[in-house]
């Protein structure tokens, strides 16, 4: 079984951050990503490297997984992912993509842009989670700003 747990950014205790997952919308649509070795949809994101923060990991994960060169990236919230394997920490991140470079170089094989999950996803009991968050705290921020 997973456990998903949510954490505001305020909040940080010194956990060992080790991915970014970015909820990125592109003329209004979702943007989900599909890797070459696998026949599944995800959320753009991936691993933080050595040395790099958060927020160069993100901007460098939706460059490479969707080829945005013009882009808004928000930090949202910290999450935990606890499975048979340990609890694992990231930070997941809403993104406005403006503009696209057209091609891919890097391990993503396809991208589509919807208002609806993909029929097969690569992390099912993760990103939906993740996912709904994000639409939670834009629509909640949407309303302030009314």
């Amino acid at each position: 079984m997973i456990r998903i747990d949510l954490y505001e950014l305020q909040d940080y205790q010194g956990y060992e951050l080790t991915f970014v997952i970015i909820c990125a919308v592109y003329k209004k649509q979702w943007v989900f990503v599909r890797h070459k070795d696998r026949n599944t949809w995800e959320i753009p994101g991936g691993h933080i490297e050595v040395g790099e923060t958060p927020d160069e990991a993100a901007k460098r994960e939706v460059y490479e997984e969707t080829g945005a060169i013009k882009h808004d990236l928000k930090a949202i919230c910290d999450y935990s992912v606890e499975s048979v394997n340990g609890k694992r920490y990231g930070r997941l991140y809403y993104g406005q993509i403006e503009a696209l470079k057209g091609e891919l170089e890097y391990e993503i094989e396809e991208i589509i842009f919807s208002d609806e999950w993909p029929s097969r996803l690569t992390y099912a009991d993760i990103q939906p989670v993740l996912l709904e968050e994000v639409k939670r705290r834009i629509r909640s921020e949407n309303n302030e700003t009314k």
